[in-house]
């Protein structure tokens, strides 16, 4: 049998896409099915049992990861895994990470259809808290595996409202016994995702083969200074919120001015703000926010965080208040195996796929594997470019496209038998 003969259904998958949105679903028909919640244990245990009914053994590693193993001809290979997330946001959709996850299933699914067999062992990776909505960072469940966080401080992780992640995920009854770093010595990682963006759509593809990962650098800015009456006068204010104000807009100004010899620009972005004492009548005394910066290219993105502690420094000086600059977390630019990304773009190309290049700017679990295993990544188009947002949408036949090209790289990197 060749991998174009596997019995794939791309409406199996859309129907399993549904029924898994159907926990957690929202009003505006998206999904609110967070990490480590009652309802992440009720999708969890639905996934339980489409992979089992497939003929696929479970395995639960100490952070809650989810590892389905079908066996292989030759079990002395490495594994080669398929895998991505089933948490979402809070106003999520139904499709960021979901489609990954049960893309994989549908290709297990096709497999035990069609009684094929693979000379390496296949592996199925449902990763705790990809989106790190409840607990942060994000991406713990992989990042734990491949040695990036240890499993103690991802254990110990506190949610805003002081719930615990260890004791979370044995509340719930999601804690496994396996160790995570085993899944370091898998062959080859493969991930599938909506795009989060909108240049396939507009450009007119069906596929993008990702062939790296943008840098990231975080940051948590603090402006301190003294609260005041909203009576009193302005000459001798030390107001932390408006010392703030130009600093948050300095983080758009200084992604725009970060332009590569490609002219690529970078991304920089405010998404939490915090204030202190938070009255209407008081000017602030402190005021706390984050921000994410991103670039293709690393000197440029060294130089948006150099950058914003100069500008802290100068407008803590003129407006006499304290302003920090606190490093948060750093995810370097990182590529893609080559011989994996051939891989897929011959699939795309077989399969008569309009296709291009593209790289992501956004964190995947991916991106911490590729750390330690040959990975590649493949984007299908969303509308829009709309993602972590309850108007998530793509269409059948895109998932159906980057389904085929999936299975097609994987079964070419596994080695499906031909009887």
């Amino acid at each position: 049998m060749s991998a174009s003969n596997l019995p794939l259904s791309g409406a199996r998958l859309w129907d399993s896409l549904m029924q898994m949105a159907r926990i957690g679903g929202t009003p505006k028909g998206g999904c609110n099915r967070q990490t480590l919640t009652d309802l992440d244990a009720e999708g969890r245990a639905l996934f339980q049992r489409w992979g089992e009914a497939c003929g696929l053994a479970l395995s639960l590693d100490r952070v809650g990861n989810m590892v389905f193993r079908r066996e292989g001809r030759d079990p002395s290979r490495p594994p080669i895994a398929i895998g991505s997330h089933l948490d979402t946001q809070p106003t999520g959709g139904k499709f960021d990470g979901v489609l990954g996850v049960l893309a994989g299933l549908e290709i297990m699914r096709a497999l035990h259809d069609s009684g094929a067999e693979t000379e390496a062992p296949l592996l199925l990776i449902n990763w705790t808290n990809e989106e790190g909505a409840r607990f942060s960072p994000p991406m713990m469940g992989s990042g734990a595996a491949m040695g990036i966080f240890t499993e103690a401080e991802v254990l110990a992780k506190a949610a805003p409202d002081g719930a615990i992640f260890g004791e979370e995920l044995r509340r719930i009854g999601w804690q496994g016994s396996a160790d995570p770093a085993e899944l370091q010595k898998i062959g080859a990682y493969f991930e599938i995702h909506i795009e989060q963006g909108k240049v396939l759509e507009d450009e007119g593809f069906d596929l993008g083969v990702v062939t790296h990962a943008l840098g990231q650098s975080w940051f948590e800015v603090t402006v301190e200074g003294e609260e005041a009456h909203g009576g009193s006068a302005m000459a001798h204010r030390r107001d932390a919120m408006m010392a703030a104000a130009p600093l948050i807009a300095a983080v758009e100004e200084i992604a725009l001015a970060a332009v590569s010899a490609t002219g690529e620009a970078g991304r920089g972005t405010v998404g939490q703000v915090t204030v202190y004492p938070s009255s209407r009548n008081v000017c602030p005394s402190r005021v706390w926010f984050s921000v994410d910066m991103r670039h293709g290219d690393p000197a440029q993105l060294e130089w948006m965080g150099q950058e914003l502690a100069t500008r802290a420094a100068a407008i803590g000086a003129a407006r006499k208040v304290q302003a920090t600059v606190a490093p948060f977390w750093h995810s370097p630019l990182t590529p893609f195996d080559p011989l994996l990304v051939q891989r897929c773009r011959d699939a795309a190309t077989a399969r008569g796929h309009r296709w291009r290049d593209i790289p992501t700017g956004i964190g995947h679990d991916a991106v911490y594997v590729a750390r330690r295993a040959p990975t590649v990544m493949l984007f299908t188009p969303c509308h829009g470019g709309i993602s972590h947002n309850e108007a998530e949408s793509i269409t059948p036949e895109w998932a159906e496209a980057g389904l085929q090209v999936l299975a097609d790289a994987v079964l070419a990197t596994a080695g499906l038998v031909k009887e």
